[in-house]
């Protein structure tokens, strides 16, 4: 089972907001998902949770770099993150 920062696209800071959003692992962050995850971290006061990390905790998940995520799957992430409230 990796550590969150042996993910891609996961450094300190995030693996830390994911750790107190409940999140431990890659496996826990693959059950999860990533649109969970941003409204898991979105909960977290000051969390600065925004698209950027969405498509980083995405690029994870999939196991690249979040610059390399599939243009389908971006927009819908785009989407989903605009109707956060």
């Amino acid at each position: 089972m990796n550590k969150l920062t042996d993910l891609p696209n996961i450094g300190k800071t995030l693996a830390n907001k994911l750790e107190i959003a409940g999140i431990q692992n890659e496996q826990e962050l693959k059950e999860v998902g990533s649109e969970n995850a941003i409204i898991k971290i979105a909960t977290i006061e000051n969390s600065g949770a925004c698209i950027n990390m969405l498509y980083a905790i995405e690029g994870a998940i999939q196991g690249i770099r979040w610059h390399d995520l599939d243009k389908e799957r971006k927009q819908e992430l785009k989407e989903f993150y605009r109707l956060l409230p």
